[in-house]
């Protein structure tokens, strides 16, 4: 079992959570209604810190252009900053936006075995040589800080226990690439079942959310002790994938 990493007891200014949803599905998407119980949490963890949340989704992200592609294979970056608009320009702003993060909660379902198209994009543009990585002779070396990284995750089927029947290629993809621009910290959460009656629905929305209790009591932010009805101080807001 995972375990969450305790994050920095600084309460004289805000946790900033960056929230990254690739489902089309809106509110009824079930990873959202699982990434809302991480951010509880997250809440929770904080203490008397304000949890700053901020909305990214992803379908609004184009994919990355030939410019971008030339840009990227070219020996050095571009002398001049670019012109907004442009896809550089866009993946600047979408960095700047994960490196100001103190943590990252990813909310995506699993599309024919692997992740979405609309979380592939923000990966194509987060994941930038000079940027977030460096090439060294031993491989690729992250530049960005690391923080914790969770990743809460809806499929129709089942990808864990005994009914497991599919392949699972979206965790072991976005270990891999998240740990390239230096983010190892990653935790994942799945609600399984999702596609198979309203029973099975039910019970994995149970156990999703046992997992997310077991992930943060790991360190001692117990989930199960209610708050007395005390409310909990966070500010929400979305941002354009397309500034």
């Amino acid at each position: 079992m995972d375990s969450a990493t305790t994050l920095p007891a600084t309460r004289d200014h805000p946790m900033h959570v960056l929230r990254v949803i690739a489902s089309p599905r809106g509110t009824e998407s079930e990873s959202r209604r699982l990434s809302q119980e991480i951010l509880e949490a997250l809440t929770l963890q904080a203490g008397g810190r304000t949890l700053h949340a901020t909305d990214l989704d992803t379908n609004e992200l184009p994919a990355v252009d030939g410019s971008y592609a030339a840009a990227l294979a070219s020996p050095a970056d571009p002398d001049s900053p670019p012109a907004p608009g442009t896809t550089l320009h866009r993946s600047d702003r979408l960095i700047a936006q994960l490196d100001a993060a103190d943590v990252v909660v990813i909310a995506t379902p699993i599309h024919n075995f692997t992740l979405p198209s609309a979380l592939k994009a923000w990966v194509d543009h987060i994941v930038r040589i000079r940027s977030t990585f460096c090439v060294t002779p031993q491989g690729k070396v992250g530049t960005l800080r690391n923080r914790p990284v969770y990743v809460a995750l809806s499929c129709g089927g089942f990808i864990s226990g005994d009914r497991a029947r599919q392949p699972d290629f979206l965790r072991p993809y976005l270990q891999h690439t998240l740990a390239t621009v230096g983010l190892h910290d990653v935790h994942f959460v799945s609600v399984e079942g999702t596609a198979l009656g309203e029973a099975a629905l039910l019970a994995g929305r149970q156990r999703a959310s046992e997992a997310v209790a077991a992930l943060f009591d790991a360190y001692g932010c117990s989930l199960r002790t209610a708050t007395n009805g005390t409310p909990l101080d966070r500010h929400h807001e979305a941002a354009s994938a397309l500034a």
